[in-house]
């Protein structure tokens, strides 16, 4: 028999070998780890102009979106960019558990050298070089944030474009149909989407009126990139990010332009009766075709966009959209390449996602009638019956707000809610 001081040497080894066979274990388990990182290096160079790449299930998420992407560019067999890899799998869209912040921090973006020695980039002219050049940079830091908007229960979201020297058509839209408001208990709130001023001697002046706006209302969403039409996209995907970041409950969204007249109270009326899923309406276009005019604001070179016509879109002027559907756009435009045209880019996001944009006719983003001098573009009785009608400038916004809101006698209310 063992006495007490062998025992004690065998149960020393036994401690001894088991402490190896632990630190060895761990070091097998970290080297498994390590071997990996290669992996996730070579996966984002497409977000490193971002610096706030996705965690979590999103990221699995847009991985499973990639590999069922459709190509919005090329309709052909004949690429004139790269190919993006494709598979009959459908794309995947679950909610996640992104971060609850913004996460972009540096608004650093590498010019892309690559295209220089591609034919069909020099043919481009130079403003679409230029969007080409940076088309990779995504998203960029807050400048002004007001997540606060979210919390709570808020029924209507009021998202109006503008920039940073249209201070008096925000100042319109706040007296009129963007107060914040309570409408049969459900409560609406407006924000205005900036980015910086174009201009150098803007920058210097407008953006310390653009600080001191918002210190005085707390309404203002602005991202450090310049306001221009090309950027007018990353203004779209830069809210979606947003939206879906800060606001998880709110209920409906209205995304309009900082020219228009709306009606909440006829999009309550619309929302009573229209609880459909992936609800999405606004002034439709149906089959349009590229410009291919070089002196069209809306040109687009067969470069860019060589099919034939647009997925259907919302006119950009204003557009109803259900909020889980808005949080479901960001997943699906995060994957897309981003196009010079707002709404054709959402569009664009709508049919990956297979959903259907509603045209109705309370929605008029092109004026009332497209003669721009017919009296029916004043006459306030057609605008109690509208929800959106575009282009009017402050006075006259001001002017139809009380028109409408006045004791008004209609004859007749127009039927279309």
């Amino acid at each position: 028999m063992m006495n007490n001081r062998d025992r004690w040497k065998v149960y020393k080894r036994v401690g001894v070998m088991f402490f190896l066979a632990v630190v060895a274990l761990t070091v097998v388990q970290r080297g498994s780890i390590n071997m990996g990182a290669p992996f996730q290096i070579e996966r984002q160079p497409r977000t490193d102009a971002s610096e706030g790449a996705e965690h979590g299930a999103a990221g699995e998420d847009k991985s499973d979106l990639n590999l069922g992407m459709k190509s919005f560019w090329k309709a052909s067999k004949h690429q004139l960019m790269p190919k993006k890899r494709a598979t009959t799998q459908k794309p995947r869209i679950t909610e996640d558990s992104s971060p609850r912040t913004w996460d972009v921090t540096n608004s650093n973006c590498s010019i892309n050298l690559n295209l220089s020695s591609q034919n069909w980039f020099n043919s481009l002219e130079e403003n679409f070089k230029q969007f080409m050049l940076y088309r990779h940079c995504r998203y960029f830091p807050m400048l002004l944030n007001h997540p606060e908007k979210c919390t709570g229960d808020t029924y209507l979201l009021m998202i109006i474009k503008s920039v940073a020297t249209q201070h008096d058509r925000r100042e319109v839209i706040r007296k009129t149909w963007g107060k914040k408001q309570v409408i049969d208990g459900k409560r609406v709130k407006t924000l205005f989407l900036l980015g910086k001023p174009s201009s150098v001697a803007e920058r210097a002046n407008h953006q310390k009126l653009v600080e001191y706006e918002d210190y005085i209302y707390g309404d203002i969403l602005q991202w450090d990139f310049l306001d221009s039409f090309f950027n007018l996209t990353l203004k779209e995907t830069h809210f979606l990010k947003w939206f879906h970041t800060y606001c998880p409950s709110v209920r409906y969204v209205f995304k309009g332009d900082d020219d228009v007249f709306v009606s909440v109270d006829n999009i309550f009326e619309f929302l009573e009766g229209n609880q459909a899923k992936n609800l999405f309406v606004g002034d439709v276009i149906v089959k349009a075709k590229p410009i291919r005019k070089k002196e069209n604001k809306y040109y687009i070179p067969l470069a860019l966009y060589n099919k034939t016509h647009y997925p259907p879109y919302a006119g950009g002027g204003g557009f109803l959209m259900d909020g889980n559907l808005a949080r479901r756009l960001y997943l699906v435009a995060d994957t897309l390449e981003l196009y010079p045209i707002d709404d054709v880019f959402l569009g664009m996001c709508l049919e990956v996602l297979q959903v259907t944009p509603i045209k109705h006719n309370a929605f008029k983003t092109f004026g009332l009638v497209k003669n721009k001098s017919s009296k029916l573009n004043r006459e306030p009785c057609f605008f109690k019956s509208m929800i959106v009608v575009h282009k009017l400038l402050p006075s006259d916004l001001m002017h139809m707000w009380h028109m409408v809101n006045s004791d008004l006698v209609c004859s007749q209310k127009v039927e279309i809610l």
